[in-house]
């Protein structure tokens, strides 16, 4: 029986052992997709406990213990920091089979080196044996991003930001790491949200340009993104939960706008329209400016309208939504295919039916200006554990090149979840391992190890033009 998690965790043949050990677990980290907030990097403050780091903004966490009966105050709410611990270590043992067990365990083991067992019997000592490793004050953001061999990151923010934190860094910082700002225009998409005539007074106010029209709008949102590009910018994030087939030209576009401002209720159909249009627009522009456009699709937003209201968004509430994703999709890129217009894309599903739907999309609108332009990314969100990467992974080498994937991501708002990268590496050099020893690929050394350095960091240097 193997020894639980030791050197070769999830390495179960020696092929997989040679791959991880002697390529993967030695390349830096792109992580060119995440939410560490760039005032935090800046500013640079010592981590003030173990809570703080684990749970003070990890969804993942909250809802485990949510399913575990503890009470929302030990969760969000204003229990001590020990109690929100305490009811951590009474969870972990029930997640079996859960990546946080193994996540978990994987923090501990990286940055602390602590190897006990988190559970209510060691939960004290757990807790104890961090505060001494933290009271030196060398846990600080800057220092577990470099411990964790992360070259760039790339940060995700809205077009009305001012980036003030990411110029700081740029010019008032030695942190070594690239921390660049991704950009996510998806407040100005939605004009069903409430808040969306409000944020087009603060992206007016932000460029400096007097929004009273659709074609203003995309102004603005390009004056912004010359600033992100002065920083470095080399990608693009889009949440667009539903994509509908709903064609929209200039024209109607200044309909929808000028209705909307006026305070004309807005339909579904009206807000689909304004998404792709706005969409497209944004693709064109992407193309010319050489950026990667990140898009995520399939996410339930705010499925318990309650918990939103009593503990707010992004606390745990959000699910998978089951809509069919091909055909608005594939209408909207053939569009952009028509003018020669579409840019680098990835494309990221929530729900596991649509993995190989957008592989077998994207292998539809390849290009020989790039290697495999148009890709799904790495497992997201509900499917980014052990099944649901491998899955991922099989799904990718039988519809396109696995040599040519991106790797992986955090998508997270946590210092420690670079272990992620090294979970998926050692999953990634297993399923190898298994298709060598089995027979079937060849033991060419030479070209494992190119698509092994590849998957875990080269492609998506190369993708990226980083």
């Amino acid at each position: 029986m193997q020894t639980f998690m030791d050197e070769n965790f999830l390495l179960e043949s020696r092929t997989a052992e040679q791959l991880f050990h002697g390529i993967a677990e030695k390349m830096p980290i792109i992580d060119y997709h995440c939410h560490l907030p760039a005032r935090e990097i800046y500013e640079n403050l010592p981590m003030k406990n173990l809570t703080a780091l684990w749970l003070g903004d990890d969804h993942y966490k909250w809802r485990a213990m949510r399913a575990n009966g503890i009470p929302e105050e030990k969760i969000t709410g204003n229990a001590s920091d020990w109690e929100k611990f305490e009811a951590y270590a009474r969870t972990v043992p029930y997640a079996i089979g859960n990546p946080l067990y193994h996540w978990t365990h994987m923090e501990l083991q990286r940055y602390f080196g602590i190897h006990e067992i988190l559970k209510p019997s060691t939960a004290q000592s757990i807790y104890r044996q961090a505060e001494a490793v933290l009271s030196d004050g060398s846990f600080t953001p800057q220092s577990l991003i470099q411990r964790s061999r992360v070259e760039v990151l790339c940060t995700t923010d809205d077009p009305a930001d001012d980036l003030q934190w990411h110029r700081r860094l740029r010019d008032e910082s030695d942190f070594p790491v690239r921390v660049l700002p991704a950009y996510r225009p998806e407040q100005a998409m939605f004009l069903q949200r409430p808040t969306w005539r409000a944020y087009i007074g603060k992206l007016s106010e932000a460029s400096g340009i007097r929004i009273r029209s659709a074609r203003d709008v995309m102004d603005a949102l390009m004056k912004c993104l010359d600033a992100f590009q002065a920083l470095g910018c080399v990608a693009t994030d889009h949440a667009v939960d539903v994509m509908y087939r709903a064609s929209c030209d200039d024209r109607e576009a200044e309909k929808i706008f000028l209705q909307t401002m006026e305070g004309t209720p807005v339909t579904q159909e009206m807000s689909a329209r304004w998404s792709h249009w706005l969409l497209h627009q944004l693709a064109v522009e992407y193309k010319k400016r050489d950026l990667v456009m990140e898009i995520h699709i399939g996410c339930l937003r705010n499925a318990n309208s309650r918990g939103v209201r009593e503990i707010g968004t992004s606390k745990g509430f959000d699910a998978i939504d089951d809509r069919p994703v091909a055909q608005g999709l594939g209408a909207w890129m053939n569009e952009l295919a028509e003018e020669n217009s579409i840019p680098k894309i990835i494309l990221f599903n929530l729900h596991p039916k649509d993995t190989l739907t957008l592989s077998a999309l994207a292998g539809s609108f390849e290009s020989a200006e790039c290697a495999s332009p148009v890709q799904i990314g790495p497992a997201w969100w509900f499917l980014d554990h052990l099944d649901g990467m491998e899955a991922q992974l099989k799904t990718f080498a039988s519809s396109a090149l696995l040599g040519r994937f991106l790797g992986m991501l955090t998508d997270s708002r946590s210092y420690l979840s670079y272990t992620r990268h090294e979970y998926f590496r050692r999953l990634f050099c297993n399923l190898i391992g298994q298709w060598v020893e089995s027979g079937k690929y060849p033991a060419d050394q030479e070209m494992l190890e190119t698509i092994v350095r590849g998957v875990c960091y080269e492609n998506v240097k190369a993708f990226f033009k980083l």
